[in-house]
């Protein structure tokens, strides 16, 4: 699939209580590669196998959480446009220059109704994963420290309003919906999965009543004894597990869900079907949800549903 306009997600940024603790877990315990600093005292990371700069910026903060979700446009006139578009359709935008965030080229920032910041950007220098452009090797040291990541996959949001949401996402930015869980009325959804690629989601949404929450950032492992190994490097570090080792019905995906030091939960992820834009969303009946969030012991977890950041 000819990948245009936005193509992926490209970096979020998220509050952290202790950026020491923050850094030691996310570098050593996650395995993320650390690759900048700046003088705002922001630290920057990137998963292994991922070319750009960064993909995960952390910053000292009273409480955790999110600050902005930002996505990789195929390039700086694609960039215009969707800015263009976006003001067309009634949204406020903002540009945020090059160099604000380290090796970023200039940013469209934007908030949708669900309360979050979502950003748009063209240009982000290329440091490379590590390994020859010739006659590459499959992998190098990075990848063997701690639980290592391939790449920044996902992030699901929690917020009100997702209809207006996904309407922004699906008719502006051309996102198509993927798959869905109705209200418990069926007149609704309750959650939504949208994609810009091939990939079952490139991001989520859940309604909520408090806006501009986060639910987890994704980090994809390329196969489920990876994350097997994943739960074992949590263990040995006293990670708070969430749910899992499982499967979800919803996107097929394997899955944990842990928490970082600071209460921010994170998901490491493998698996999923492969969509093309001209399939037919696929819909969860609200009473399906156990399900569709682990498919093995078809449960509801409590945690899951209501604790964000």
């Amino acid at each position: 699939m000819a990948l245009v306009g936005v193509m992926r997600p490209g970096h979020a940024q998220i509050r952290v209580l202790d950026l020491e603790e923050g850094i030691h877990f996310y570098r050593d315990v996650l395995g993320l590669v650390e690759t900048g600093r700046d003088t705002q005292g922001r630290v920057y990371f990137k998963c292994w196998d991922e070319r750009d700069h960064n993909s995960l910026i952390i910053r000292q903060a009273d409480r955790a959480g999110i600050d902005f979700f930002a996505f990789k446009v195929l390039d700086k006139a694609t960039l215009d446009k969707l800015d263009a578009d976006l003001r067309a359709y009634g949204l406020k935008t903002e540009r945020i220059p090059a160099g604000d965030l380290l090796e970023t080229g200039e940013r469209v920032r934007f908030e949708i109704p669900s309360g979050h910041l979502i950003e748009l950007y063209a240009d982000k220098t290329c440091v490379g994963n590590g390994l020859d452009m010739v006659n590459p090797r499959p992998w190098n040291a990075n990848s063997e420290r701690g639980i290592a990541p391939i790449r920044f996959d996902h992030g699901l949001l929690y917020g009100p309003n997702i209809a207006a949401v996904q309407k922004i996402f699906t008719e502006v930015l051309g996102f198509f919906l993927v798959e869905r869980v109705l209200t418990p009325d069926g007149k609704g959804n309750v959650a939504i999965w949208l994609s810009c690629s091939h990939k079952v989601h490139d991001i989520a949404f859940v309604e909520h009543a408090e806006p501009g929450k986060l639910h987890h950032c994704s980090f994809l492992l390329e196969s489920w004894e990876e994350v097997l190994r994943a739960g074992d490097i949590m263990s040995m570090n006293k990670v708070p597990i969430d749910i899992g080792p499982t499967r979800h019905g919803i996107t097929r995906g394997c899955t944990i869900y842990a928490w970082d030091p600071s209460g921010n939960r994170f998901e490491t992820y493998m698996g999923g079907y492969q969509p093309y834009p001209d399939y037919q969303t696929l819909t969860w009946t609200f009473d399906e949800l156990g399900p569709g969030l682990d498919y093995p012991q078809r449960k509801l977890h409590e945690t899951f549903l209501t604790v964000v950041s």
